[in-house]
């Protein structure tokens, strides 16, 4: 790839993870964790998917939703993607978002499922969630079958050392890597603000994934308080002297759309209580 193509590449990541903040700030959601997202989904094909856990609205845009039709649906309004009537569980299969699920890490179940399905049809699963889900049930039986049965699915932990109820240390025996180490799984944990690492690491992983090499764990870890937009903005600058202008055209643009797409979902209708439920086969 041309450097030039590799300048427009980030500058379209940067696009997705400027929309992420905005759309995020729009509706309450914490901001600094636009680089995962971003970086993952920008590895992955027409044929994988994406589970994704409360917050899902980040792999949503990441995966190329519309941003109008998100914000409806976070508004509870008619011109959803889901008709209103998902709120923040989304579910947006052509954009390849299997579901977005608030119960702490069942996005794992969900993209173990569809590894399964995928080993078939061809295609990767992603599962992204937090740290707290290393201490369910599920992740163990999950991870044991996706290695039993060598499936394409990928784990993106997103990690502050943080869950539910305090701090990592003081909830869960162990190092967050030995848990799919012991099953025998290749992890890796990366920078989580900086999406020139995040996504190289995608890269390999969706790589050695097709190649057959069965299920990957990625732990992306928020370890020290920088803002991910700014590393994108000095990288742009340092690697391909992209002009300070260039980038602020893209916030310039996303704000916009973003301001638009909140109007056009406060203006729009709440869905109708006789109206048949949308169907997501």
């Amino acid at each position: 790839m041309s450097e030039g193509k590799k300048e427009g590449r980030f500058l379209e990541l940067y696009r997705r993870m400027r929309l992420i903040r905005r759309l995020g700030e729009a509706v309450g959601s914490p901001a600094g964790q636009e680089a995962v997202p971003a970086g993952v989904c920008d590895a992955l094909g027409a044929d994988d998917r994406v589970a994704a856990g409360a917050d899902g609205h980040r792999q949503a845009l990441a995966l190329g939703s519309d941003p109008q039709a998100l914000l409806a649906e976070l508004r509870g309004r008619a011109t959803g993607v889901c008709g209103g009537r998902a709120g923040a569980e989304v579910i947006d299969l052509e954009h390849r978002l299997v579901g977005c699920f608030a119960g702490v890490g069942g996005s794992i179940a969900a993209a173990t499922g569809t590894a399964l399905a995928l080993q078939r049809s061809g295609g990767i699963a992603v599962a992204f969630f937090g740290d707290a889900a290393v201490d369910h049930g599920y992740f163990h039986e999950c991870l044991n079958l996706a290695k039993v049965r060598e499936l394409p699915v990928i784990y993106v932990c997103e990690s502050s050392h943080y869950g539910e109820s305090g701090a990592f240390e003081q909830l869960t025996a162990g190092e967050m890597t030995a848990r799919p180490q012991a099953f025998g799984i290749p992890t890796i944990t990366i920078d989580a603000n900086d999406v020139w690492t995040v996504r190289k690491t995608a890269v390999e992983a969706v790589e050695r994934v097709r190649a057959g090499m069965g299920p990957h764990f990625i732990e992306a870890l928020r370890a020290e308080p920088r803002d991910p937009l700014a590393v994108v903005r000095a990288g742009l600058a340092e690697r391909y002297g992209t002009a300070a202008e260039a980038v602020g055209r893209v916030d310039a643009e996303v704000d916009e759309q973003i301001a638009a797409a909140l109007a056009a979902a406060d203006a729009a209708p709440f869905p109708d209580p006789g109206a048949p439920v949308p169907e997501f086969a």
